[in-house]
């Protein structure tokens, strides 16, 4: 599972989802091109976005294929968006 947050600058979580993504292999089959910022989730690893991915990753989301999907995509909306109206905060998705 790979959970969400939202971290400041200083590490310290903002905020955080309740779901997180269940990795399933559709993600590893996700066209590079097509969804450069998703394409960055591994099932063991972290990943960042900054603010200025934010308008990249929300586009993603909106069209992430049905098997990559659940409620993880609502709540990693609510979780750009919190991104967005902060300042140095960073959207991480945190893999075991």
């Amino acid at each position: 599972m790979i959970n969400m947050a939202v971290r400041g600058d200083d590490g310290n979580i903002v905020a955080s989802a309740d779901a997180g993504v269940k990795w399933t292999d559709a993600f590893a089959k996700l066209d590079p091109a097509a969804f450069p910022m998703l394409r960055a989730l591994t099932p063991y690893g972290d990943a960042m976005f900054n603010e200025r991915q934010m308008p990249l990753l929300l586009a993603e989301l909106d069209r992430l294929p049905a098997a990559c999907g659940g409620d993880w995509v609502a709540q990693a909306r609510e979780l750009c968006h919190v991104v967005e109206r902060g300042l140095h905060l960073y959207l991480w998705f945190i893999g075991d």
